[in-house]
């Protein structure tokens, strides 16, 4: 069994075709070849936070993979990470464990990042003028480095609560290659911005609104009880996407919009419009909403990338 540092798997990654790998893993779990039980957690009260366990297999596959990811959101106070984890990788014919990737929650920062950008690759509007950012933590600022592929925008807005942590944000991300502006009026970012993720904690919806020819990837709620949007607002979307249907059903945005009469019907997988089975945006005046809880294929795919291209 092999043993990965976070410094061999962040030396590999730039060899990876990211955005290939976690859109092939969209389209295989999407198609029914992916094996993923339901999601397992734990929720601390003091303090708080959460773990995570996914896992699963794609059919015929080498592998499979168990991922745990945790957030404790108080771990900066003692000038911790707020995440962490690790990904076990065992072969899917023997059992046998075939490496421990210790990336201290890395992977699963990349492959959401990841996913956001192949959302925006499908679901943004052509022209972007802006892209909004809700949260201020390591997410909010990966979400724009994986953007800059795809998207042909280079100013970004970026919401937070606080003064000091969206000073902090605009410090670290000077040499991002994006104009940035901070704001805690969620107006700007409604208003201004055509392509918005949201990458929060929040419990309590942030967006109560939103405007014809937007586009909002919410992937800070994984819970049961978090919440970024308004349940309205799935409700006035032309197209809502989520990673995996059965998933968003319990967890997310979706999950709380069907607490106020949302239903499932019409709701589209992002591995379908991948594989060419729906479309993504049609138009640019439609409202797209794509709702990501994260789906442990994602963790396979990052996984088994890593894995191949180790010398």
């Amino acid at each position: 069994m092999r043993i990965v540092s976070l410094e061999e798997i962040k030396a590999v990654l730039p060899k990876v075709d990211l955005i290939a790998e976690i859109e092939a893993g969209f389209a295989a779990y999407s198609r029914g070849d992916v094996i993923v039980p339901p999601v397992g957690e734990m929720h601390f009260d003091s303090p708080p936070g959460d773990v995570h366990i996914k896992y699963g297999y794609i059919k015929n596959d080498e592998i499979y993979v168990i991922k745990i990811a945790s957030g404790f959101w108080q771990n900066t106070a003692y000038g911790l990470p707020n995440g962490n984890g690790m990904m076990l990788v065992f072969n899917q014919k023997t059992g046998q464990p075939v490496a421990v990737l210790q990336d201290e929650g890395y992977l699963t920062d990349v492959r959401t990042a990841v996913a956001g950008a192949v959302c925006a690759k499908f679901l943004a509007p052509k022209n972007i003028e802006r892209i909004g950012i809700l949260g201020t933590g390591l997410q909010a600022k990966m979400q724009l480095k994986y953007l800059d592929s795809i998207v042909d925008c280079k100013k970004a807005i970026v919401w937070g609560r606080s003064e000091t942590s969206l000073l902090k944000y605009q410090s670290e991300m000077n040499d991002s290659g994006y104009a940035i502006l901070t704001t805690r009026d969620m107006d700007e970012i409604i208003d201004q911005c055509q392509l918005i993720v949201t990458c929060t904690a929040s419990e309590a919806p942030l967006i109560s609104r939103v405007n014809p020819g937007t586009h909002i990837t919410a992937m800070g709620s994984d819970t049961k009880t978090k919440q970024e949007l308004d349940a309205s607002l799935l409700s006035m979307a032309d197209l809502a996407v989520a990673d995996s249907r059965p998933q968003c059903e319990e967890r997310g945005e979706i999950h709380q919009a069907m607490k106020v009469g949302f239903t499932m019907d019409g709701v589209v997988e992002v591995g379908e419009i991948i594989a060419g089975n729906h479309f993504g945006r049609t138009d640019e005046d439609q409202i797209t909403i794509a709702d990501l809880i994260g789906v442990a294929v994602q963790d396979i795919q990052i996984s088994k990338a890593v894995l191949n291209h180790l010398n």
